[in-house]
């Protein structure tokens, strides 16, 4: 990992806050299948006060960002016909335990009601099935079924109360979702039965047929899915378990001299900490004693430990290897790296790509339009079918309503995008929001700064090359005083150089940065122009022969910057930023997968060039200002392309804001993380090629369970009306469409969770 850190001009960095403002998480209650989550999503946005609201019905969570109340946003998904409670912060491992051990009293209660509902609906089956026939002639049979009904009712209010309980808040409320047709289905199914029971004569013989284990099976096998389905999402938030293990229960803080264990929650700024070696740091800081190697490969995916001496960052989560330190808390609680990291995977779980927004809508409209197919598919039955037609129309109709319910469909995208996002956070990559999931997956041009992106970002002085036999001390010594006013990194490189030969550097005067050209300043009373060769032209500085020297360094992938006394040349001095040591190999990753690799630098163009061609760049722009980035961005966006944007964050927030997508690389150790839309972890360039992976796996994967959810809703239904009985004498039977649909959802789980054995660095 890169010693350097992200940071951001501070109007991106008050951008970035305003655009996260601390979202509120509230916890569903009764919300059934996809078409609940326009609903609900509907009713929190028309909230004054709400910026946006975002379901995540995997999660049975909504994500709602604005000022609105807590008291207003439960109201009105309650007044949708929903129940809602507030949810606790994703960074407290207290408050995930609570919501584990929630789930699992919900999916005990499942399999209790679904064992009860199936303990009449099995043995119900096999009598139909091999011992006689479930019709009413007798009245010994008309008693029997009497029992057997209200045995069935019993099952419908201890294992199927949910159902209608929720079928009758949504009718209150106008609207139809998946419990809309599980109590029509089941609920017309038993009433029939009970009218054949109770006045069998208003029925025709040959229609005298009970389906009271259709009623049973149908509850117990959605029962059953729907705890099959609780099991399996349980497993989509390893990620989040995993980043909230990272975090020390404790810290060793020193208050009065003494040394105390306190829990890290009350650790407070600037408290001294010891860490001791095999320890977790516990906080951020700065170490003011001792120095040690630290293990951050947890948070950054970097295997090789880092050192860490005098002056150095700690980030919370990560492992002191070897000595002891003592260093001083500069973010604590929410404000860590750590939780800030958290927090961001959480976002981006509960984010929806595009494509998930798509099948949202048509969830929306898809429960009232199935709710027709099976009142004109009853009609049609009963005026065209043949006996008996009662007992058809009931069959097709229950049978469309059941098979339709869209919960699969509702789980589709959810399910992927958690599992992506995590698997991409487990590498070291944060992926923001589901939009950038998802556009990632087609990017076709990727432009990469060179400083600090494709290089360290560490510059180090190479070579003074000085005119007529100046002092190569005297002219360091210049230009480090010149460079001191200067945030660029090569500008940093000078002064190292200076101090690491123990120079005196005096004090600059009249300092002014001239964007994409250089700095002029005083510096013991004489003018010194310090930059590239355009500024030595524009000021009238005659170059002369020096160009040829210029050249040669830049041909040897070094930067010459020409340095000018009171108007006159004194030396070229040569900067070079070594490649890191995986750029070359990432870059020939993203080149086999398609995509365009475009190098942008404020470079001269020979030492862009010579970059270039060692990391196998055929394209690029060199001696681009700053403020022209974003403006090569929206070129290659005219030509086409989808663009991604990789820079350090210093100068590249524009072109990260104008690209399709912008990566920022960085240590993850400041808020400005939050500026682009997926955030390197680690300096290495692997990130990109690990990012593109995951998306396309991700997206492959949600087109694999949209398709088997719209083909199984769409197929299902006219074999369910009985579209091919007039050809194949064969009507769906009602239990094995809720057989069907139940292990539908629990068939897109499973597939979402296969993403978890993906290994991005093997594609």
């Amino acid at each position: 990992m890169d010693s350097h850190t992200t940071t951001l001009p501070d109007t991106a960095l008050s951008q970035s806050k305003n655009n996260s403002l601390a979202p509120v998480e509230l916890l569903i209650e009764g919300a059934g299948c996809a078409s609940c989550v326009g609903k609900i999503e509907s009713a929190l946005n028309k909230v004054e006060g709400v910026i946006d609201a975002e379901m995540n019905f995997a999660q049975r969570t909504v994500s709602v960002t604005g000022n609105a109340s807590r008291a207003q946003l439960i109201q009105a998904v309650e007044q949708a016909g929903y129940n809602a409670k507030i949810g606790h912060n994703s960074e407290d491992s207290d408050a995930l335990e609570e919501k584990e051990k929630a789930d699992l009293e919900y999916y005990v209660k499942l399999m209790r009601e679904m064992a009860i509902a199936l303990s009449l609906g099995i043995p119900l089956m096999i009598y139909g099935l091999f011992i006689g026939e479930m019709t009413v002639t007798t009245t010994t049979e008309r008693f029997s079924w009497l029992v057997v009904g209200l045995m069935t009712a019993a099952v419908m209010y201890f294992s199927g109360k949910h159902f209608y309980v929720g079928a009758w808040k949504s009718f209150l409320n106008h609207s139809a979702n998946m419990d809309t047709l599980i109590a029509l289905g089941t609920g017309a199914a038993w009433l029939y039965s009970m009218v054949v029971v109770l006045a069998p004569n208003v029925v025709p013989e040959m229609a005298r047929h009970v389906y009271f284990e259709a009623t049973a099976m149908i509850i117990g096998l959605i029962d059953l899915g729907l705890a099959l389905e609780l099991k399996a999402r349980g497993r989509t938030s390893q990620a989040i378990k995993r980043l909230i293990g990272l975090q020390a229960k404790t810290a060793r803080v020193i208050r009065d001299d003494k040394e105390i264990d306190i829990p890290i929650e009350h650790v407070l700024l600037d408290d001294e900490v010891r860490v001791r070696p095999g320890e977790k740091i516990p906080v951020d800081g700065i170490i003011t004693q001792g120095h040690s190697t630290v293990d951050e490969s947890m948070l950054t995916g970097e295997p090789m430990p880092v050192e860490k001496n005098v002056g150095d960052e700690l980030v919370a989560g990560t492992l002191n290897k070897s000595g002891s330190v003592i260093f001083v808390a500069k973010k604590v609680g929410k404000d860590t790296a750590l939780a800030q990291i958290i927090n961001m995977v959480k976002r981006a779980q509960n984010s929806k790509p595009p494509i998930g927004r798509l099948a949202d809508i048509i969830s929306a409209y898809f429960v009232p339009v199935v709710m027709i197919i099976a009142i004109v598919s009853a009609l049609v039955w009963l005026n065209f079918g043949p006996d008996p037609v009662v007992a058809f129309a009931v069959v097709s109709a229950t049978t469309v309503l059941i098979i339709a319910c869209p919960c699969a469909l509702g789980l589709a995208t959810p399910m992927s995008v958690m599992v992506g996002v995590g698997k991409a956070a487990e590498a070291g990559v944060l992926i923001r929001n589901g939009e950038a999931l998802q556009t990632a997956s087609k990017i076709t041009a990727m432009v990469l700064d060179k400083t600090g992106t494709i290089t360290l970002g560490a510059p180090k002085v190479t070579e003074i090359h000085v005119i007529q036999g100046g002092d190569k001390n005297e002219i360091l010594r210049l230009a480090a005083a010149l460079e001191q006013g200067s945030e660029h990194p090569l500008a940093q490189s000078i002064v190292e150089s200076a101090k690491e030969r123990e120079l005196v550097i005096p004090l600059v005067s009249e300092f002014k940065a001239i964007a994409g050209h250089g700095v002029e300043g005083v510096v013991e009373h004489r003018r010194l122009l310090f930059g590239n060769e355009k500024l030595m032209r524009e000021q009238g500085i005659n170059v002369g022969d020096a160009i040829s020297v210029a050249q040669t360094m830049a041909s040897q992938a070094k930067t010459p910057m020409y340095f000018a006394i009171e108007g006159g040349l004194a030396a070229i001095v040569a900067v070079s930023d070594p490649i890191k040591n995986d750029s070359i190999e990432a870059i020939k990753r993203l080149q086999r997968v398609g995509v365009r690799v475009v190098m942008l630098t404020g470079d001269n163009r020979e030492t862009a060039k010579a970059v270039a061609a060692k990391v196998g760049i055929t394209e690029f722009f060199a001696e681009v200002l700053p403020e022209d980035k974003s403006n090569k961005v929206a070129e290659l966006q005219k030509m086409g392309d989808i663009v991604g944007m990789t820079g350090d964050g210093i100068n590249d927030a524009p072109a990260l804001a104008m690209a399709d997508v912008g990566f920022a690389i960085g240590t993850g150790t400041d808020v400005a993380i939050e500026s682009a839309d997926i955030t390197l972890m680690r300096g290495s360039l692997h990130g990109l090629a690990d990012a593109i992976a995951v998306s396309k796996a991700t997206l492959r994967n949600i087109r694999q369970n949209l398709f088997g959810a719209f083909m199984y809703n769409v197929a299902g239904i006219p074999f369910a009306a009985g579209v091919f009985y007039p050809l194949f004498g064969v009507l769906l039977n009602p239990v094995i469409a809720g057989a069907a649909m139940a292990f539908s959802s629990a068939t897109v789980v499973t597939n979402a969770n296969r993403l978890r054995l993906f290994k991005a660095g093997d594609h």
